[in-house]
Protein backbone atom coordinates (compact mmCIF):
# COMPACT_ATOMS: atom_id res chain seq x y z
CA UNK A 1 0.00 0.00 0.00
CA UNK A 2 2.81 2.53 0.63
CA UNK A 3 4.25 1.84 -2.58
CA UNK A 4 1.45 2.67 -4.03
CA UNK A 5 0.85 5.34 -2.25
CA UNK A 6 4.16 6.87 -2.93
CA UNK A 7 3.70 6.45 -6.38
CA UNK A 8 0.07 8.57 -6.27
CA UNK A 9 1.77 10.89 -4.22
CA UNK A 10 4.35 11.02 -7.33
CA UNK A 11 1.48 11.26 -9.98
CA UNK A 12 2.65 8.05 -11.17
CA UNK A 13 -0.88 5.74 -10.24
CA UNK A 14 -2.07 6.20 -13.28
CA UNK A 15 -4.10 9.21 -15.63
CA UNK A 16 -6.78 9.14 -13.32
CA UNK A 17 -5.48 9.30 -9.96
CA UNK A 18 -3.31 12.04 -11.39
CA UNK A 19 -6.53 14.06 -12.44
CA UNK A 20 -8.14 13.57 -9.16
CA UNK A 21 -5.71 14.21 -7.02
CA UNK A 22 -4.75 17.99 -8.41
CA UNK A 23 -8.16 18.26 -9.01
CA UNK A 24 -8.80 17.89 -5.50
CA UNK A 25 -5.52 19.90 -4.30
CA UNK A 26 -7.04 22.85 -6.50
CA UNK A 27 -9.98 22.47 -4.81
CA UNK A 28 -8.85 22.58 -1.33
CA UNK A 29 -7.30 25.72 -2.33
CA UNK A 30 -10.13 27.36 -3.14
CA UNK A 31 -11.98 25.90 -0.46
CA UNK A 32 -9.79 27.08 1.99
CA UNK A 33 -8.75 30.71 0.92
CA UNK A 34 -12.32 31.19 0.17
CA UNK A 35 -13.90 30.00 3.84
CA UNK A 36 -11.29 31.78 5.59
CA UNK A 37 -13.95 34.86 4.85
CA UNK A 38 -16.97 32.71 6.17
CA UNK A 39 -14.92 31.63 9.69
CA UNK A 40 -14.23 35.50 10.10
CA UNK A 41 -17.67 36.79 9.42
CA UNK A 42 -19.31 34.47 11.75
CA UNK A 43 -21.40 32.48 9.04
CA UNK A 44 -20.01 29.21 8.61
CA UNK A 45 -23.46 27.10 8.90
CA UNK A 46 -24.43 29.35 5.94
CA UNK A 47 -22.09 26.84 3.61
CA UNK A 48 -24.68 24.51 5.10
CA UNK A 49 -27.72 25.70 3.82
CA UNK A 50 -25.71 26.29 0.35
CA UNK A 51 -24.46 22.94 0.28
CA UNK A 52 -27.87 21.20 1.18
CA UNK A 53 -29.46 23.88 -1.03
CA UNK A 54 -27.72 22.42 -4.32
CA UNK A 55 -29.34 18.85 -4.36
CA UNK A 56 -32.55 19.93 -6.14
CA UNK A 57 -30.22 22.00 -8.62
CA UNK A 58 -28.61 18.37 -9.54
CA UNK A 59 -31.95 16.57 -9.80
CA UNK A 60 -33.36 19.49 -11.87
CA UNK A 61 -30.77 19.47 -14.11
CA UNK A 62 -30.41 15.77 -15.06
CA UNK A 63 -34.13 15.94 -15.55
CA UNK A 64 -33.87 18.93 -18.41
CA UNK A 65 -30.61 17.29 -19.78
CA UNK A 66 -32.19 14.13 -20.52
CA UNK A 67 -35.51 15.84 -21.45
CA UNK A 68 -33.63 17.66 -23.89
CA UNK A 69 -32.00 15.03 -25.60
CA UNK A 70 -28.73 15.53 -23.95
CA UNK A 71 -26.33 13.92 -21.54
CA UNK A 72 -28.07 14.09 -17.93
CA UNK A 73 -24.73 13.56 -16.39
CA UNK A 74 -23.26 16.30 -17.72
CA UNK A 75 -21.06 17.85 -15.06
CA UNK A 76 -21.04 21.84 -16.09
CA UNK A 77 -25.35 21.62 -16.50
CA UNK A 78 -25.35 19.66 -13.43
CA UNK A 79 -23.07 22.57 -11.95
CA UNK A 80 -25.17 25.32 -13.70
CA UNK A 81 -28.51 23.54 -12.12
CA UNK A 82 -27.04 23.49 -8.59
CA UNK A 83 -25.93 26.79 -8.99
CA UNK A 84 -29.38 27.93 -9.34
CA UNK A 85 -30.81 26.35 -6.49
CA UNK A 86 -28.30 27.13 -4.15
CA UNK A 87 -28.43 30.78 -4.91
CA UNK A 88 -32.34 30.83 -4.49
CA UNK A 89 -31.75 29.17 -1.50
CA UNK A 90 -28.99 31.67 -0.08
CA UNK A 91 -31.60 34.35 -1.30
CA UNK A 92 -34.72 33.35 0.60
CA UNK A 93 -32.31 32.59 3.93
CA UNK A 94 -31.42 36.48 3.33
CA UNK A 95 -35.34 37.37 2.67
CA UNK A 96 -36.31 35.22 5.50
CA UNK A 97 -33.79 36.88 8.04
CA UNK A 98 -34.79 40.13 6.66
CA UNK A 99 -38.90 40.57 6.10
CA UNK A 100 -39.26 38.25 9.59
CA UNK A 101 -38.78 38.35 13.13
CA UNK A 102 -37.21 34.71 12.31
CA UNK A 103 -32.77 34.70 13.32
CA UNK A 104 -30.68 34.07 10.43
CA UNK A 105 -29.73 30.25 11.66
CA UNK A 106 -33.53 29.72 11.72
CA UNK A 107 -33.80 30.47 7.92
CA UNK A 108 -30.66 28.35 7.82
CA UNK A 109 -32.56 25.17 9.30
CA UNK A 110 -35.50 25.89 7.30
CA UNK A 111 -34.17 26.18 4.26
CA UNK A 112 -31.37 23.52 4.57
CA UNK A 113 -34.07 20.43 5.57
CA UNK A 114 -36.61 21.88 2.96
CA UNK A 115 -34.33 21.92 -0.48
CA UNK A 116 -32.70 18.62 0.73
CA UNK A 117 -35.34 17.12 1.33
CA UNK A 118 -36.91 18.32 -2.33
CA UNK A 119 -33.86 17.32 -3.78
CA UNK A 120 -33.88 13.57 -1.83
CA UNK A 121 -37.92 13.06 -3.48
CA UNK A 122 -36.17 14.47 -7.18
CA UNK A 123 -33.77 11.88 -6.61
CA UNK A 124 -35.90 8.74 -5.96
CA UNK A 125 -37.81 9.91 -9.12
CA UNK A 126 -34.98 10.01 -11.31
CA UNK A 127 -34.10 6.69 -10.13
CA UNK A 128 -37.48 4.90 -11.69
CA UNK A 129 -37.24 6.95 -15.00
CA UNK A 130 -36.56 4.65 -18.36
CA UNK A 131 -34.11 7.02 -19.85
CA UNK A 132 -30.79 8.62 -18.69
CA UNK A 133 -27.73 7.24 -17.03
CA UNK A 134 -29.06 7.89 -13.18
CA UNK A 135 -26.57 5.34 -11.72
CA UNK A 136 -24.52 6.47 -9.67
CA UNK A 137 -25.96 10.14 -9.64
CA UNK A 138 -26.17 10.13 -5.61
CA UNK A 139 -22.31 9.57 -5.44
CA UNK A 140 -22.77 13.77 -6.12
CA UNK A 141 -23.85 13.32 -2.07
CA UNK A 142 -20.57 12.48 -1.10
CA UNK A 143 -18.32 12.90 -4.38
CA UNK A 144 -17.50 10.20 -7.13
CA UNK A 145 -14.50 10.59 -8.63
CA UNK A 146 -13.95 6.78 -10.36
CA UNK A 147 -15.33 8.27 -13.88
CA UNK A 148 -13.66 11.75 -13.28
CA UNK A 149 -12.90 12.90 -17.24
CA UNK A 150 -10.36 15.29 -18.27
CA UNK A 151 -13.31 18.10 -19.27
CA UNK A 152 -14.31 17.48 -15.55
CA UNK A 153 -10.69 18.71 -14.22
CA UNK A 154 -10.23 21.40 -16.63
CA UNK A 155 -13.69 22.85 -15.21
CA UNK A 156 -12.48 22.55 -11.75
CA UNK A 157 -9.09 24.02 -12.27
CA UNK A 158 -10.67 26.66 -14.21
CA UNK A 159 -13.45 27.08 -11.50
CA UNK A 160 -10.99 27.02 -8.20
CA UNK A 161 -8.65 29.30 -10.31
CA UNK A 162 -11.23 31.73 -10.50
CA UNK A 163 -12.15 31.59 -7.16
CA UNK A 164 -9.04 32.43 -5.85
CA UNK A 165 -8.39 35.16 -7.78
CA UNK A 166 -11.79 36.55 -6.57
CA UNK A 167 -10.86 36.49 -3.07
CA UNK A 168 -7.56 38.02 -3.81
CA UNK A 169 -8.91 40.98 -5.24
CA UNK A 170 -11.92 41.24 -2.73
CA UNK A 171 -9.12 40.24 0.07
CA UNK A 172 -9.20 44.08 1.82
CA UNK A 173 -13.03 44.94 1.74
CA UNK A 174 -14.24 41.16 2.92
CA UNK A 175 -11.57 41.67 5.82
CA UNK A 176 -12.80 44.79 6.56
CA UNK A 177 -16.41 43.63 6.69
CA UNK A 178 -15.63 40.47 8.32
CA UNK A 179 -14.05 42.25 11.47
CA UNK A 180 -16.16 45.35 11.98
CA UNK A 181 -18.89 45.62 9.38
CA UNK A 182 -20.21 49.63 10.95
CA UNK A 183 -16.81 50.47 10.49
CA UNK A 184 -16.40 49.43 6.88
CA UNK A 185 -20.34 50.97 5.81
CA UNK A 186 -18.58 54.51 7.59
CA UNK A 187 -16.08 53.61 5.32
CA UNK A 188 -18.13 54.01 2.12
CA UNK A 189 -18.56 50.34 1.23
CA UNK A 190 -21.54 48.53 0.61
CA UNK A 191 -21.32 45.74 3.43
CA UNK A 192 -24.41 44.00 1.38
CA UNK A 193 -22.85 43.56 -1.76
CA UNK A 194 -19.77 42.04 0.27
CA UNK A 195 -21.65 39.71 2.06
CA UNK A 196 -22.90 38.59 -1.31
CA UNK A 197 -19.57 38.39 -2.88
CA UNK A 198 -18.61 35.83 -0.29
CA UNK A 199 -21.98 34.43 -0.68
CA UNK A 200 -21.35 34.37 -4.03
CA UNK A 201 -17.82 32.79 -3.41
CA UNK A 202 -18.68 29.90 -1.64
CA UNK A 203 -21.57 28.62 -3.71
CA UNK A 204 -19.10 28.66 -6.45
CA UNK A 205 -16.64 26.60 -4.39
CA UNK A 206 -19.66 24.32 -3.60
CA UNK A 207 -20.14 23.75 -6.65
CA UNK A 208 -17.25 23.10 -8.53
CA UNK A 209 -16.34 20.37 -5.41
CA UNK A 210 -19.50 18.29 -6.15
CA UNK A 211 -17.49 16.15 -7.93
CA UNK A 212 -14.75 15.40 -5.83
CA UNK A 213 -16.07 15.74 -2.47
CA UNK A 214 -19.99 16.20 -2.73
CA UNK A 215 -22.31 18.96 -1.58
CA UNK A 216 -22.26 17.46 2.17
CA UNK A 217 -18.46 17.23 2.54
CA UNK A 218 -17.99 19.99 0.71
CA UNK A 219 -18.93 22.14 3.92
CA UNK A 220 -15.92 20.72 5.75
CA UNK A 221 -13.38 21.76 3.23
CA UNK A 222 -14.65 25.01 3.29
CA UNK A 223 -14.71 25.32 7.83
CA UNK A 224 -11.75 23.39 8.62
CA UNK A 225 -8.53 24.69 6.43
CA UNK A 226 -9.61 27.89 8.22
CA UNK A 227 -10.09 27.16 11.40
CA UNK A 228 -7.03 25.08 11.31
CA UNK A 229 -4.80 28.33 9.95
CA UNK A 230 -6.71 30.12 12.83
CA UNK A 231 -4.79 28.36 14.59
CA UNK A 232 -0.78 29.15 13.73
CA UNK A 233 -1.15 33.26 13.11
CA UNK A 234 -3.13 36.15 13.88
CA UNK A 235 -2.53 38.08 10.93
CA UNK A 236 -5.76 37.69 8.39
CA UNK A 237 -3.33 37.35 5.15
CA UNK A 238 -1.51 34.85 6.83
CA UNK A 239 -4.73 32.85 8.02
CA UNK A 240 -6.29 32.99 4.25
CA UNK A 241 -2.72 31.05 2.92
CA UNK A 242 -2.81 28.97 5.53
CA UNK A 243 -6.20 27.42 4.93
CA UNK A 244 -5.18 27.67 1.42
CA UNK A 245 -2.31 25.42 2.46
CA UNK A 246 -4.27 22.73 4.54
CA UNK A 247 -6.89 22.84 2.39
CA UNK A 248 -4.75 22.02 -0.81
CA UNK A 249 -2.55 19.21 1.31
CA UNK A 250 -5.59 17.58 2.80
CA UNK A 251 -7.03 17.47 -1.02
CA UNK A 252 -3.73 16.41 -2.80
CA UNK A 253 -3.08 13.70 0.28
CA UNK A 254 -6.53 12.87 0.54
CA UNK A 255 -6.30 11.99 -3.14
CA UNK A 256 -3.21 9.98 -2.72
CA UNK A 257 -4.36 7.65 -0.19
CA UNK A 258 -8.24 6.80 -2.06
CA UNK A 259 -5.81 6.27 -5.54
CA UNK A 260 -4.06 3.74 -3.04
CA UNK A 261 -6.86 1.97 -1.23
CA UNK A 262 -9.41 1.99 -4.08
CA UNK A 263 -12.25 0.71 -2.39
CA UNK A 264 -11.78 3.61 -0.09
CA UNK A 265 -14.17 6.78 -1.33
CA UNK A 266 -12.32 9.94 -2.10
CA UNK A 267 -14.24 12.46 -0.37
CA UNK A 268 -14.31 11.38 2.48
CA UNK A 269 -10.79 10.69 2.90
CA UNK A 270 -10.00 14.37 1.76
CA UNK A 271 -12.35 15.40 4.57
CA UNK A 272 -10.31 12.84 7.47
CA UNK A 273 -6.89 14.23 6.47
CA UNK A 274 -8.45 17.49 6.98
CA UNK A 275 -9.87 16.62 9.82
CA UNK A 276 -6.21 15.01 10.88
CA UNK A 277 -4.75 18.38 10.22
CA UNK A 278 -7.14 20.22 12.14
CA UNK A 279 -6.10 18.37 15.48
CA UNK A 280 -2.40 18.69 14.71
CA UNK A 281 -3.16 22.21 14.47
CA UNK A 282 -5.37 22.42 17.63
CA UNK A 283 -2.89 20.53 19.77
CA UNK A 284 0.71 22.20 18.47
CA UNK A 285 0.34 25.10 16.72
CA UNK A 286 2.55 27.72 18.60
CA UNK A 287 0.14 30.57 18.43
CA UNK A 288 -2.85 29.56 19.64
CA UNK A 289 -2.28 25.73 20.04
CA UNK A 290 -3.36 23.75 23.13
CA UNK A 291 0.12 23.00 24.06
CA UNK A 292 1.17 26.05 23.59
CA UNK A 293 -1.57 27.38 26.02
CA UNK A 294 -0.31 25.18 28.39
CA UNK A 295 3.69 26.18 28.27
CA UNK A 296 2.49 30.09 28.49
CA UNK A 297 0.61 29.17 31.37
CA UNK A 298 3.26 27.01 33.14
CA UNK A 299 6.10 29.63 32.15
CA UNK A 300 3.48 32.23 33.73
CA UNK A 301 2.92 30.17 36.84
CA UNK A 302 6.85 29.96 37.02
CA UNK A 303 7.33 33.81 37.39
CA UNK A 304 4.87 34.09 39.65
CA UNK A 305 6.01 31.59 42.36
CA UNK A 306 9.63 33.29 41.83
CA UNK A 307 8.56 36.63 42.06
CA UNK A 308 6.73 35.23 45.50
CA UNK A 309 9.45 33.83 46.75
CA UNK A 310 12.17 36.78 45.80
CA UNK A 311 9.82 38.84 48.05
CA UNK A 312 9.20 36.22 50.76
CA UNK A 313 13.13 36.33 51.24
CA UNK A 314 13.29 40.03 51.13
CA UNK A 315 10.76 40.04 53.88
CA UNK A 316 12.40 37.43 55.89
CA UNK A 317 9.40 35.31 55.63
CA UNK A 318 9.35 31.37 55.67
CA UNK A 319 8.51 29.70 51.88
CA UNK A 320 6.15 26.83 52.58
CA UNK A 321 4.77 26.36 48.79
CA UNK A 322 6.74 23.44 47.26
CA UNK A 323 6.30 25.10 43.69
CA UNK A 324 7.93 28.33 44.59
CA UNK A 325 10.88 26.76 46.32
CA UNK A 326 11.82 24.00 43.42
CA UNK A 327 11.59 27.65 41.24
CA UNK A 328 13.94 29.50 43.71
CA UNK A 329 16.13 25.72 43.97
CA UNK A 330 16.00 25.37 40.15
CA UNK A 331 17.43 28.94 39.60
CA UNK A 332 19.96 28.94 41.93
CA UNK A 333 18.44 31.30 44.44
CA UNK A 334 17.93 29.74 47.45
CA UNK A 335 20.23 26.87 48.93
CA UNK A 336 18.97 23.38 49.67
CA UNK A 337 18.42 23.88 53.20
CA UNK A 338 15.86 26.77 52.12
CA UNK A 339 18.75 29.70 52.94
CA UNK A 340 18.91 32.18 50.23
CA UNK A 341 22.41 32.74 48.14
CA UNK A 342 24.42 35.79 47.73
CA UNK A 343 22.46 36.09 44.20
CA UNK A 344 18.94 35.60 45.68
CA UNK A 345 19.69 37.98 48.07
CA UNK A 346 20.52 40.64 45.75
CA UNK A 347 17.40 39.83 43.58
CA UNK A 348 15.17 39.57 46.18
CA UNK A 349 16.26 42.98 47.53
CA UNK A 350 16.04 43.96 43.53
CA UNK A 351 11.96 42.79 43.90
CA UNK A 352 11.51 44.46 47.03
CA UNK A 353 12.97 47.48 45.47
CA UNK A 354 10.46 47.44 43.02
CA UNK A 355 7.47 46.73 44.52
CA UNK A 356 8.08 50.00 46.41
CA UNK A 357 8.92 51.87 42.96
CA UNK A 358 5.58 50.39 41.93
CA UNK A 359 3.45 52.47 44.96
CA UNK A 360 5.59 55.89 44.15
CA UNK A 361 3.93 54.90 39.98
CA UNK A 362 0.85 54.29 41.54
CA UNK A 363 0.52 57.84 42.22
CA UNK A 364 2.12 59.55 39.46
CA UNK A 365 -0.05 61.14 36.69
CA UNK A 366 2.84 60.87 33.47
CA UNK A 367 3.23 56.86 34.36
CA UNK A 368 -0.52 56.04 33.19
CA UNK A 369 0.44 54.23 29.99
CA UNK A 370 3.32 52.46 32.52
CA UNK A 371 0.43 51.56 34.43
CA UNK A 372 -1.42 50.32 31.83
CA UNK A 373 0.66 47.91 31.15
CA UNK A 374 2.40 46.63 34.34
CA UNK A 375 1.33 43.28 35.32
CA UNK A 376 3.36 42.46 38.15
CA UNK A 377 5.83 40.36 36.93
CA UNK A 378 7.54 42.32 34.28
CA UNK A 379 10.94 44.20 35.53
CA UNK A 380 10.54 47.75 35.97
CA UNK A 381 12.66 49.12 33.54
CA UNK A 382 10.88 47.21 31.16
CA UNK A 383 8.15 49.10 30.97
CA UNK A 384 9.18 53.08 32.47
CA UNK A 385 11.32 54.93 30.49
CA UNK A 386 14.84 56.22 31.51
CA UNK A 387 13.25 59.26 32.92
CA UNK A 388 10.15 58.23 34.36
CA UNK A 389 12.21 55.60 36.49
CA UNK A 390 14.53 58.71 37.40
CA UNK A 391 12.09 60.34 38.62
CA UNK A 392 10.59 57.40 40.32
CA UNK A 393 14.06 57.04 42.47
CA UNK A 394 14.09 60.64 43.21
CA UNK A 395 10.98 60.60 44.57
CA UNK A 396 11.40 56.92 46.17
CA UNK A 397 14.81 58.66 47.94
CA UNK A 398 17.72 56.78 50.13
CA UNK A 399 15.55 53.54 49.60
CA UNK A 400 16.26 53.35 45.90
CA UNK A 401 19.62 51.98 46.60
CA UNK A 402 18.46 49.20 47.82
CA UNK A 403 19.48 45.91 45.98
CA UNK A 404 22.04 48.03 43.84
Amino acid sequence: MWTTFLDALLLQAGYNAALVAVGAALLGVAAGTTGTFLVLRKRALVSDAIAHATLPGIGLAFICMIALGGDGRNLAGLMLGSALTAAAGLLLVAWISRATRLSEDAAIGAVLSVFFGFGIVLLTLIQTMSSGRQAGLDGLLLGSTAGMLFQDGIIIAVGGALAVAAVFALRRPMTLVAFDAEFAKASGWNVGYIDLAIMGLVLGVTVIGLKIVGLILIVAMLIIPAVSARFWTERTEHVVLGAGLIGGLSGYVGAALSASAPAVPTGPIIVLVCAFLFVLSLLFAPIRGVLASLLRHRRFQVRVHRRQGLLALAHSEAIHDRMTLAVLRRDGLIRADGVATDIGRAQAAKALLDERRWEIVRQLQFAEGAKANFDGLTPIEGVLTKDELAEVDRRLGPLSIVGG
